[in-house]
């Protein structure tokens, strides 16, 4: 198994124990937002891409990204499709859009921040799927720990492109504010079970 023990220490906490049944409870669904956070991690990189294209370095490293969520949004895909569970409609979690909420506006803050909460959903996607891995069958063990080494170099990468954008100014206290908050949203209940939603309140 890759060693995430990085991740671990870096994140302010576990994912919860009652987070790990209900996702065991509900597999068909946490495969199927799965596949949904997949498709929305290429995305974002594909806007970074768009939005700051004097960052050749940025490019070539969501260039990268991109390709590989998108290649694990069809082995989910394929996963699913091999069990006869739907794709349906689902209204996304709320995870990462209140992470985001946090962003500042201003330039080149609001860049610096966008790759700091990369690096945050990133760490927690590779976490969660260590914390999984154990409990899941062979087949979806295997996947999932064959994910553990490019979330975290894709959580690497988001981290050292924030710290290269600072130009030299420490963004220890900025990745400790968003820590901080992103524990809130995991220990918190959610009113549904999300791939990174927090302790659902209905079991």
């Amino acid at each position: 198994m890759q060693d995430i023990s990085h991740i671990q220490a870096f994140l302010h906490c576990e994912t919860p124990d009652a987070w790990v049944q209900s996702a065991l409870a509900n597999e068909p669904l946490m495969l199927l937002d799965h596949a949904n956070c997949e498709k929305k991690a290429a995305s974002t990189a594909l806007t970074l891409m768009y939005r700051y294209v004097d960052d050749y370095d940025m490019m070539h490293k969501m260039s990268r990204l991109a390709r590989e969520e998108l290649r694990h949004y069809e082995q989910v895909m394929s996963i699913m499709q091999a069990r006869g569970i739907p794709y349906d409609q689902i209204t996304p979690g709320h995870y990462a859009a209140k992470l985001r909420k946090k962003v500042r506006t201003h330039e080149p803050a609001r860049y610096i921040d966008t790759l700091i909460v990369g690096a945050i959903i990133e760490a927690r996607s590779c976490e969660r799927f260590a914390r999984l891995a154990p409990y899941l069958d062979e087949e979806l063990q295997k996947f999932y720990l064959s994910l553990l080494k490019s979330e975290a170099r894709h959580y690497e990468d988001y981290l050292t492109l924030a710290e290269r954008a600072a130009e030299g100014e420490s963004i220890d206290a900025r990745v400790q504010e968003f820590l901080a908050f992103e524990r809130t949203l995991i220990e918190s209940q959610d009113t549904e079970f999300r791939f990174h939603s927090g302790v659902p309140a209905l079991q």
